[in-house]
């Protein structure tokens, strides 16, 4: 790092930090609503993966004008099938890839991201493809099943992540008692979100991975991987002013994967640096460099991508890239996925880009949560109530239902805070 780079405090303590880290927020929601949109049925997924990184690319040019300031995409829009557990985003000059369109009522995955001045924000959401005209129709059966399990594992661990007694209320006494608890250990956290797939007849896709932020860096120190797979594991537990990109991934098959045999398109700037010896590697090389530093890219990005496809190969062997292998579902189940890039503060979880609020009501199924432990969880506040007594008595009372039945968000209210 430069001196410079020492001088400046990048961490939240710095109020501009978390501005920026919103701002990229902001666009990442605002470009997946619109994304969202676009996903019907024969539609290609090429086309609507150029079509949303234009979008950001629009966003980005509205903010932080004529300022010194790097900014640009911390995720490039991909669109993921339904069995896909990765981001997917296919070349136009793969004719085969290229002409792959959505299918009706798949679950897709949406996946993109903003960043200012290094401070990145991605957001994934899973929608389910239908003809507009049929957008705001009741889902049920097993469609219903995997929105809903994946959805209330999701606030299950968000609320998780908040640490131990940060939210705590009473004497002083019983705030220092919950704040020496200790932080739920990953196998716990893994336990506690297996119960709420089983009661949907469902479970977590295996190593899915979230990741400390940092400035250039969307795979930090620390990590929480869930179901992990033989010789895998996390490191670290969240803690008060951290930025995470917390995933989450629930399938309705047995939640084991697969590498699918298909190109990486998907690839990402290592710290590493190697003699390359193409003029097509060197050049791609340094267009990434400027483009998108160290956030992930897709091929289809760089201006020349025939030639993208043939430099890649030297860059990733000399470790300049890192590729994205392709994974998909081991039996080809349809797979749903959430990412929600969060801030921890003092007064507990603030949403910085993520998916939208789920309207729960769309989706009708005869299976609900009935663990205690978990829907007593699932009542708790993602952030310390700041004065807005409406929206704290709307809590209340949505919680109350969700103890009820598990079809009712408990404070889909309080998301947003």
């Amino acid at each position: 790092m430069s001196e410079e780079k020492d001088v400046v405090d990048y961490s939240l303590n710095n109020p501009d930090t978390l501005t920026k880290y919103k701002t990229a927020g902001q666009i990442s929601e605002k470009v997946l609503a619109a994304v969202s949109k676009l996903c019907v049925p024969g539609e290609k997924i090429v086309d609507i993966c150029q079509k949303g990184d234009k979008l950001i690319e629009e966003e980005i040019a509205k903010v932080y004008r004529g300022k010194k300031i790097n900014k640009g995409f911390s995720h490039p829009t991909t669109v993921s099938p339904a069995s896909y557990i990765t981001p997917y985003t296919p070349l136009t000059s793969d004719e085969s890839e290229a002409s792959i369109e959505i299918q009706p009522g798949e679950p897709i995955k949406i996946q993109l991201g903003a960043q200012i001045d290094g401070f990145g924000a991605i957001a994934c959401d899973t929608i389910l493809a239908q003809p507009k005209d049929k957008a705001d129709e009741v889902v049920s059966g097993r469609p219903a099943d995997l929105i809903l399990a994946t959805h209330y594992a999701n606030e299950l661990l968000l609320r998780l992540m908040v640490p131990p007694g940060l939210l705590a209320q009473g004497t002083d006494e019983e705030k220092a008692k919950a704040a020496a608890q200790k932080a739920p250990t990953q196998a716990r956290i893994t336990s506690l979100l297996e119960k709420v797939c089983e009661a949907y007849d469902c479970h977590l896709v295996e190593s899915t991975t979230s990741w400390l932020f940092d400035r250039n860096e969307i795979e930090g120190a620390k990590k929480i991987v869930l179901a992990p797979a033989e010789g895998t594991k996390g490191e670290g537990v969240p803690e008060l002013q951290e930025v995470w990109g917390v995933e989450m991934g629930v399938s309705l098959g047995s939640g084991k994967v697969k590498t699918l045999d298909q190109r990486a398109t998907l690839h990402r700037r290592t710290t590493q640096t190697y003699g390359l010896k193409r003029p097509t590697s060197r050049k791609i090389l340094s267009e990434v460099q400027k483009k998108f530093g160290t956030f992930p890219f897709s091929l289809r990005q760089l201006e020349d991508e025939r030639d993208a496809k043939s430099g890649v190969v030297e860059c990733v062997r000399g470790n300049v890239f890192r590729q994205y292998e392709l994974v998909g579902d081991k039996d080809n189940a349809p797979v749903a996925r959430l990412l929600t890039t969060i801030a921890i503060t003092k007064n507990g979880i603030t949403k910085l880009g993520g998916p939208p609020t789920l309207d729960v009501s769309k989706f009708k199924t005869d299976k609900k949560i009935t663990d205690e432990e978990v829907l007593k969880i699932l009542e708790q506040p993602l952030a310390r109530n700041t004065g807005k007594k409406k929206s704290k008595g709307k809590k209340k009372k949505s919680a109350k239902k969700t103890a009820a039945r598990a079809e009712e968000s408990d404070d889909d209210s309080d998301d947003s805070e």
